[in-house]
């Protein structure tokens, strides 16, 4: 969806109604510990996508326990918005923390290579001793 700055303000005002109410009025304990992360209005506001976030193995209960109590939520909303058209409300879930999650554990795990020295090329320099390439090799191969 195209977002404008009225969108986008639109966009969070909504998403702090919709937190009070998964909050303060659905008693579901599924929807325990769940973030909303953002919201994007559409311009007409007859249509929201709520992104939510939560631990990596509760994705499909959160997801059905969303989709059970949307109309009621839809209900609620109408009453807390001042619009003129309640929106029709779209959950996904928000996986950027995963990805962040991932990246992180793969920045954990440096590579040795990164320790030797390099040349302003990228090459590793080649040892005052002069060492023998093959026996490189040989301890690439026992690894």
């Amino acid at each position: 969806m195209k977002q404008t700055p009225l969108t986008r303000r639109l966009g969070e005002q909504l998403r702090e109604k919709l937190g009070y109410i998964l909050l303060f009025e659905i008693a579901d304990p599924r929807l325990d510990l769940v973030t909303l992360t953002g919201v994007e209005v559409a311009q007409d506001r007859s249509f929201a996508r709520v992104y939510v976030s939560c631990d990596g193995d509760r994705y499909e209960e959160v997801l059905e326990a969303l989709s059970a109590a949307k109309g009621r939520i839809r209900s609620l909303l109408a009453r807390a918005l001042d619009w003129r058209v309640t929106p029709e409300l779209a959950f996904q879930i928000d996986r950027s923390t995963d990805e962040a999650e991932a990246i992180s554990r793969a920045l954990e795990n440096v590579p040795a290579t990164l320790s030797v020295e390099k040349d302003e090329f990228g090459y590793p320099l080649a040892d005052s001793e002069g060492e023998d390439t093959d026996s490189d090799e040989e301890d690439v191969d026992e690894q």
